[in-house]
């Protein structure tokens, strides 16, 4: 089956493309190999696929990994690959939300590396799934919009809330561009091949991820505003406290949030938690 294309496979099971699901299926061999290749899959691996679709990617990672375990959301898609994997042993298929999924949980106590082809409209949903909690996969390579993955690579002046996640957690890095004619349906945007390699350690000096976290968010609540006013109204804090503390941490109260850096976004973390705010 597996050189069958996902029209086609779609066709004999008389299914169709989900707009409503953000639905674009990869199917160009050498799109395929990029990906599997990037992830630098091991023997001995687990993966996380989301977003398996008919099973293209998928069958190139059980070739390489100890087990995959394949999470998707469309259960019409069950009786496709069902068939398609139901002699291939180390393919584990789980239909359900990503979202809503214990990902440590189903992976027992294994490291595990995340590959995703997902619909970009809930891409920096997953990123955020994966990165926060305490267990982190050891790498993410997932498919994105490509002015998406360009804004996560940002340099302090046009930072997002998104842009400070991912590189607090991880090095993310471009490996390619993705023209549409790999999907079908095709898209009407290119896309990009990203990794993420997570890190061992926090990046920056930081009493914890969560206190980290408050202070950020709190930070890009009011994007727009000067940083003095947007720490206080997203801490609760009056006006006065939020503009000393920011200056205790030697940042200027007037610049806005997407011009700091990690390090300054650190400095104001350890400045605010010193006065037990976060």
């Amino acid at each position: 089956m597996s050189t069958i294309s996902p029209k086609m496979m779609l066709d004999t099971y008389d299914l169709y493309p989900k707009k409503s699901l953000g639905q674009n299926f990869m199917h160009d061999p050498n799109a395929l190999e990029k990906i599997t290749s990037t992830a630098e899959i091991m023997p001995e691996d687990t993966v996380v696929e989301v977003g398996p679709g008919t099973g293209a990617l998928t069958e190139k990672l059980a070739e390489k990994a100890r087990h995959v375990f394949s999470i998707e959301l469309d259960e019409r898609l069950q009786p496709i690959l069902e068939e398609r994997f139901d002699a291939t042993q180390n393919v584990y298929l789980v239909f359900n939300d990503i979202l809503k999924t214990d990902v440590p949980r189903l992976v027992g106590h294994n490291d595990f590396v995340v590959v995703a082809n997902v619909p970009y409209y809930i891409s920096s949903a997953i990123i955020w799934h994966f990165l926060e909690p305490d267990r982190r996969p050891k790498r993410i390579v997932m498919t994105m919009q490509y002015e998406v993955a360009e804004r996560i690579m940002e340099q302090p002046g046009n930072m997002s809330l998104l842009t400070v996640a991912v590189q607090f957690y991880g090095t993310p890095s471009i490996v390619s561009k993705l023209s549409p004619a790999v999907f079908w349906p095709r898209p009407n945007i290119h896309s990009a091949v990203m990794r993420i390699d997570t890190h061992a350690e926090h990046p920056v000096d930081v009493p914890s991820a969560k206190a980290f976290f408050r202070v950020v968010k709190a930070g890009f609540s009011q994007k727009r505003k000067q940083l003095k006013n947007s720490i206080s109204g997203g801490l609760q804090i009056k006006s006065k406290v939020a503009r000393d503390l920011i200056q205790a941490a030697d940042i200027d109260p007037q610049r806005r949030a997407e011009t700091l850096s990690l390090d300054e976004w650190g400095a104001l973390t350890r400045s605010i938690a010193s006065s037990e705010i976060v």
